[in-house]
């Protein structure tokens, strides 16, 4: 068989050969084989043939119909139980004895594979764990600093690479959290809210630059995050993290990552934090991130923990909202959960495992008015899924709804539920009044859901 070089070889020879009238045509000949041997560029591939890089719509798709992940702050600060990294820089505690806390890090309870699958039960599809806080300490085998987890505190390992390996093997999507400043870095010009190490060295500030892009390169480099949760923005601008370029690197090497907002304005989704927005984001992709009890790391004084049902209503509203909820643990020192965390975590599992089809993959619901509650619809628009604790009085009330309404059940059981609707006489353009009554026996403990089958995409006035 003959080659393509070889071919256009013997094309191109055939052309300088032929008398100057047939040129033209020979010509043309030559250029039409020419562009069939070239690789085709197509809306898929670049100009070279190869695999174009995929939009943000595309990176994204998996964030937004996963819905729940969970976050896990974990670090020396668990030893004594106080504010992780804030603790000396608010000099509530000297820096010498919020180190002190390496000696105490023993990770002697660590099981990773409990861990993930204590996520997986609680129907998280992803993870995001603290590589690296504010406080400078690596929880991986960075060969950049002696302030890790191996070198410096009895644990003597990489606690992220298990981890990371765990969730692999389950499934889930593997985040990564990496605090941008680093106030126990010598070269970072902060320490504490009133020690500072220099104003304006240039010198210095690219040592650290080095020091920081090459952490990050050794994050995406071992263990290829899908998520990278960035903390500790607002200290400098985005010129001088050279956000851009750190934006480049992680999507040169991993096309499909996806970057929260706390990259100086070059991540892909929004973060608000410890606070359940009121109205509908103006981000198109965003996740709460919310702790169980007022403490992000583990802190044994800290009691006010929410019930698993104050979670539950809190996370309908999130995905009602059409966002994610990235909810905290603190793991302890040597590595375990505490139990009222597990609690939130179980029950989580068994009600989003009940409730699955009102959950993944579905969008925002409707706008307030329509319904006193959180509510979700299928991708395609069709299923409308209402939330709501308690008994809903007995009966449901769907407000400015056109639709036609094929059925209402009762979701995690099918119990077919009976609709009547009021003000919509034949003669009127406007939308009626749904009432939906639901029987005691079909509530759920936590929080009911009801589908709602419509006669075609949802449209309410």
């Amino acid at each position: 068989m003959i080659s393509p070089k070889r071919i256009f070889r013997y094309a191109a020879s055939a052309v300088i050969m032929i008398s100057p009238k047939r040129i033209s045509l020979h010509a043309a000949l030559a250029g039409i084989l020419f562009a069939c041997l070239m690789p085709v560029a197509s809306p898929q591939t670049g100009q070279t043939g190869q695999p174009a890089s995929p939009s943000r719509d595309e990176r994204m798709k998996w964030f937004a119909d996963a819905k729940l992940g969970i976050f896990i702050h974990w670090g020396i600060y668990a030893v004594n139980g106080i504010d992780e990294s804030w603790a000396f820089y608010n000099e509530l505690v000297s820096y010498d004895d919020y180190m002190k806390q390496l000696n105490g890090f023993t990770a002697s309870a660590y099981d990773p594979a409990a861990w993930v699958s204590l996520i997986k039960e609680s129907g998280a599809r992803y993870a995001v764990l603290t590589s690296k806080h504010h406080d400078g300490v690596a929880l991986w085998d960075t060969r950049l600093s002696r302030l890790n987890v191996v070198d410096t505190t009895p644990a003597q390992r990489d606690l992220v690479k298990p981890f990371v390996k765990e969730l692999r093997r389950s499934g889930l999507k593997v985040g990564l959290y990496y605090s941008l400043l680093d106030w126990s870095q010598p070269d970072y010009p902060n320490q504490t809210k009133s020690v500072k190490r220099y104003a304006d060295d240039p010198e210095r500030w690219a040592r650290f630059t080095a020091f920081n892009h090459g952490q990050i390169e050794e994050l995406g480099k071992e263990f290829k995050p899908d998520l990278y949760w960035f903390d500790g923005d607002w200290e400098q601008n985005a010129d001088k993290w050279r956000a851009e370029e750190i934006r480049k690197t992680i999507l040169d090497r991993n096309p499909s990552a996806i970057i929260n907002s706390r990259l100086a304005g070059y991540g892909d989704y929004g973060t608000p934090e410890q606070g359940l927005p009121s109205k509908r984001p103006t981000d198109k992709y965003w996740e709460l991130c919310m702790t169980i009890n007022d403490s992000w790391g583990y802190q044994g004084n800290d009691k006010n923990f929410k019930s698993p049902s104050q979670v539950v209503r809190i996370f309908a509203e999130c995905i009602g909202m059409g966002g994610n909820l990235l909810l905290d643990i603190g793991p302890k020192a040597d590595g375990t959960i505490p139990a009222e965390q597990v609690e939130v975590l179980k029950e989580m599992g068994r009600w989003t495992s009940k409730h699955r089809q009102a959950i993944y993959s579905t969008v925002a619901g409707m706008e307030d008015g329509h319904f006193a509650g959180p509510s979700t619809l299928s991708a395609d628009s069709t299923m409308l899924y209402l939330f709501f604790p308690g008994n809903g009085g007995g009966e449901l009330m769907l407000e400015g709804v056109k639709n036609r309404i094929y059925k209402a059940f009762v979701v995690g059981n099918g119990t077919n539920l009976e609709v009547k609707e009021y003000l919509r006489p034949w003669w009127s353009t406007h939308a009626g009044v749904y009432f939906i009554k639901v029987p005691e026996e079909a509530l759920d403990k936590t929080m009911t859901v009801i589908g709602v089958s419509l006669d075609g995409k949802l449209i309410t006035e």
